[in-house]
């Protein structure tokens, strides 16, 4: 499972990365590593022993004071084997990272390309535990050790950024995208525990909202996945108490949907419903598919036949149910839910803020964000189901 996630977010990648028209390579803003050297005192190590690191970029101007936090994503690892052979991997070693960052999207700090977080302290926590910065374990049978140690990790971060300006921040956001958007939905509530009363904390999840949903087989294959992620990296005891003593699983409260409630922090939930990953892995993960019936209809949205577009539109209706509380009752939460065949649309410049961006009410997402962020406006957009939006950019296949 783990090899199919990572295969999937590297096309992923190139795909997006091939279709990035808005910057040349003479402007990107390639920002260097900083290695948590006090990460060792708090056993906070990466899967291979390595320590953790960050990419910083300083604000200026009117952000000076004002910080983003940004999770890496890239999928996990929920058994030995496909810890082990990620620990040889920069999904597991900061040793094998490449120690420049580019920053884009949101991350940008071109004003003209992220108008509104352009001069904040930008943060890329490099992801290197397998666990959405939330285990505290370790591994280890005389031959092998693995550390599963993310939310050491997590911990070891904030406290090296503190005294570098995040502890006098007056606004601060803490975002990511895919296992990292899911990291922001987790750690949405310790993060305004380190900050001061008067620090405006917002959170914002990209591509996170994985759901606890069963596949064409019916059965529950990212269920089963994640209750093996929470046991093996031993998660559970830092997933959220209120949650955990209020449902019959506590591994459960690892899905967005069922921690969405005891988010206290603002928080903003960016997501398409067709989202590629949850529809390649979640709706028809491979184990249910065989035959191959759906190859097509995975490479390109266009090639789906009337019952396979049921079944997305299906599934679509299933996030929409699950944020429906969020959606109509929360007074300081943004939602933008396109209905884009994508995965991760706040860290490439394309999608974030672009002439050719996707769009929902006029508003790309990055205004979106900004005016949920600034309270200029609510905002709160859900798209009409695919195929309808033109502003799509798509990641399998043309519209």
């Amino acid at each position: 499972m783990d090899q199919l996630v990572m295969s999937m977010l590297v096309v992923t990648a190139l795909l997006t990365y091939a279709r990035m028209s808005t910057s040349s390579d003479d402007d990107r803003l390639l920002v260097n590593m900083t290695v948590v050297s006090s990460a060792g005192a708090l056993e906070a190590y990466c899967l291979d022993g390595s320590l953790p690191a960050y990419h910083i970029h300083l604000g200026f101007g009117a952000g000076a004071n004002n910080w983003l936090l940004q999770f890496e994503g890239g999928g996990w690892c929920n058994d030995i084997e496909s810890c082990s052979e990620r620990a040889q991997t920069r999904r597991g070693s900061t040793l094998l990272m490449n120690k420049l960052e580019t920053f884009s999207g949101i991350l940008s700090n071109n004003a003209s390309r992220n108008p509104d977080f352009y001069n904040w302290n930008r943060v890329k926590l490099r992801y290197c535990d397998g666990g959405s910065f939330a285990g505290d374990s370790k591994f280890d049978n005389g031959t092998l050790v693995l550390y599963f140690r993310g939310q050491r990790i997590w911990q070891a971060i904030i406290e090296d950024l503190l005294p570098k300006g995040l502890g006098l921040a007056n606004k601060a956001l803490l975002s990511g995208c895919s296992a990292g958007g899911l990291a922001s939905y987790l750690h949405c509530n310790n993060f305004s525990s380190y900050l001061p009363d008067t620090t405006a904390v917002k959170c914002l999840g990209d591509a996170g909202f994985f759901l606890d949903s069963p596949g064409i087989n019916m059965l529950h294959t990212q269920r089963i996945f994640f209750q093996n992620l929470v046991t093996l990296q031993g998660i559970e005891k830092n997933l959220d108490e209120n949650c955990t003593s209020s449902i019959s699983d506590p591994k459960q409260c690892i899905f967005p949907q069922y921690l969405l409630k005891y988010i206290t922090p603002p928080l903003f939930i960016l997501n398409s419903a067709y989202d590629v990953y949850q529809f390649h892995h979640i709706l028809v993960p491979p184990s249910a598919d065989p035959d191959g019936h759906w190859n097509r209809c995975k490479l390109n949205p266009k090639a789906c036949g009337p019952d396979q577009i049921r079944l997305l539109h299906a599934f679509r209706v299933e996030m929409l149910t699950a944020v429906r509380s969020f959606l109509y009752n929360s007074s300081r939460g943004g939602v933008f839910i396109n209905s884009c065949f994508a995965h991760c649309q706040s860290e490439s410049q394309d999608t974030w803020f672009a002439l050719d961006s996707p769009q929902l009410l006029n508003e790309t997402i990055a205004e979106s964000v900004g005016d949920w962020y600034f309270s200029r406006n609510v905002s709160k957009k859900v798209d009409c189901p695919y195929p309808c939006d033109t502003t799509c950019h798509n990641l399998i296949g043309a519209v």
